[in-house]
């Protein structure tokens, strides 16, 4: 199987702006936002569909949502929830997508992928972020 892109942001072969790490989950920002804060919590082994996931990998990465959720949530206080995406779509590695809303609308918003990432803003964010 080749490396899917979030392998090899993980492995450090592609810059990201990190979140969270350890010994089976990775955390970064999304560079193309639903909403600003968006997160991706992806799990270090590659595999497609979440229930293909070892058992000890899926329970980390469930872990870890809820992890990145609450911090979300210290950072974002205004925000009403926390929004959650299983996917495994677009790139073929399981992530889960968590960013902050106020409504369905701002849930099933598209991302903008014609706009530049702002990789200091992203930054900022990202330390801010860390846990």
């Amino acid at each position: 199987m080749t490396d899917s892109i979030f392998t090899k942001i993980i492995k450090g072969e592609i810059p990201c702006h990190k979140v969270y790490e350890d010994d089976r989950t990775f955390v970064f920002l999304d560079i193309h936002p639903v909403q600003p804060g968006m997160m991706l919590v992806v799990p270090k082994v590659q595999v497609e569909d979440f229930m293909d996931l070892p058992e000890e990998d899926y329970l980390a990465l469930w872990q870890t949502v809820k992890k990145s959720a609450k911090r979300l949530r210290a950072v974002y206080p205004e925000k009403k929830r926390i929004g959650v995406q299983v996917e495994g779509l677009d790139v073929p590695h399981v992530h889960v997508k968590l960013f902050p809303i106020d409504s369905g609308e701002e849930f099933r918003s598209p991302p903008d992928m014609n706009k530049e990432p702002d990789h200091p803003a992203l930054a900022e964010l990202a330390a801010k972020l860390a846990f």
